[in-house]
C-alpha cells in the first residue's frame, strides 16, 4: 500500500486557502457570518432553510410525514440553502444555527422564535412538538433515540469520511479509502443484522430513528450515493434492501425527498416548497 505523495505535518497547522478539493470555497477554520444576508419569510409558522441533502432530507420527509398524519401545525415554507454558494455563512442563517450547516428551522409559533438546528435535534424538537413518531414507553424510547444519536454519530464517516475519499477527493488515496469504507461496511452490517428481526428500526414501529437513518444508508443500499453501491457490495445486506425500499415507497419520503433538491430530473427538484399543491404535476423522487 503507498499513496501518491509522502506528508510531513508542520508544527503548527496554517490554513491555505486554495487547499481542500471541491469544497476549498466553503471550508474555512472559523465560524461566524461573511456576509450581510437576511433570510426570506414564508406564510407558514415552521419556516426551514435547508438543502437536499441527506441531513436536510430527514427534516423534510419528517414534516411531510406529520402532515400525512393530520397534523395542520406542521405546514411549512423550505427555503433552499445554496450551500456551494455560501448561503450558511449569510448573517441570518448565522443567527438561526451558529455553526452553519444545514438544515435550520425556525419555528414562529412559539411566544418567543424558536431556533433548532442540527437535524437530530430537529426530528426530537418536531416529534415531541406534535407527539408524534417517537414511542411514549421507556424502553421503545430509549432505543428509538440510541439509533438517532447513533446515526448522527456515525454518518461523519459515511460522509466526511467514506464519501469524502472515495468520491470527493482531488485525487484517491488508498489508505483513507480503505480505513472509511471498513467502518462504513461494519455500520452496514450493523443495521442489516439489527433489521433482521425487525421490520423497522424499532420493530414494527417506524420513528424518527427510521427518518434519521434512511437519508444517509438507506440511499446508500440503493446505490444513490457516491456511485458506491458496487464498491461496497450493498446488495448483499438483504435485510437492509427489504428496509430501504419498503421506506422508499412512502409518499411521504418520495416528496421530501424532492424539497430543497437541485439534482436529478427536472421533475425530481422542488428547490423552494411553500405549499402542498408545490407538489402538483408529480414532483417527487421515486424510488
Amino acid at each position: 500500500m503507498s499513496d501518491s505523495l509522502t506528508y510531513t505535518p508542520p508544527e503548527v497547522w496554517t490554513w491555505d486557502s486554495e487547499n481542500g478539493g471541491k469544497f476549498a470555497n466553503i471550508n474555512r477554520p472559523i465560524s461566524g457570518a461573511t456576509h450581510e444576508k437576511e433570510l426570506p419569510v414564508g406564510k407558514h409558522p415552521l419556516q426551514l432553510h435547508s438543502k437536499g441533502t441527506p441531513n436536510g432530507v430527514k427534516v423534510t420527509i419528517m414534516l411531510e410525514e406529520l402532515l400525512a398524519l393530520g397534523h395542520e401545525g406542521a405546514e411549512y415554507d423550505a427555503h433552499m440553502i445554496e450551500i456551494g454558494d455560501g448561503d450558511q455563512f449569510g448573517s441570518g442563517f448565522v443567527g438561526i444555527n451558529p455553526n452553519s450547516k444545514i438544515p435550520a428551522l425556525l419555528d414562529r409559533s412559539t411566544e418567543t422564535p424558536t431556533h433548532v438546528f442540527e437535524s437530530g435535534a430537529i426530528l426530537m424538537y418536531l416529534a415531541e412538538k406534535f407527539d408524534a413518531f417517537l414511542p411514549k414507553e421507556l424502553p421503545a424510547r430509549s432505543e428509538c433515540l440510541s439509533w438517532l444519536f447513533w446515526q448522527m454519530g456515525s454518518a461523519p464517516y459515511l460522509g466526511g469520511g467514506f464519501g469524502h475519499f472515495y468520491h470527493y477527493a482531488p485525487e484517491p488515496y488508498e489508505y483513507p479509502i480503505n480505513r472509511f469504507t471498513m467502518e462504513t461496511k461494519r455500520q452496514l452490517d450493523v443495521l442489516d443484522k439489527h433489521l433482521a428481526d425487525n421490520r423497522y428500526m424499532i420493530g414494527d414501529e417506524y420513528t424518527i430513528a427510521d427518518i434519521a437513518i434512511w437519508p444517509w444508508y438507506g440511499v446508500l443500499c440503493l446505490g444513490k450515493q457516491y456511485n458506491a453501491g458496487k464498491f461496497l457490495d450493498v446488495d448483499s445486506y438483504k435485510n437492509m434492501q427489504r428496509w430501504t425500499r419498503e421506506i422508499g415507497q412512502r409518499e411521504t419520503v418520495i416528496r421530501g425527498r424532492a424539497v430543497n433538491r437541485s439534482i436529478g430530473e427536472k421533475n425530481e427538484q422542488l428547490h423552494e416548497r411553500h405549499d402542498a399543491s408545490d407538489f402538483d404535476g408529480g414532483i417527487g423522487v421515486k424510488i
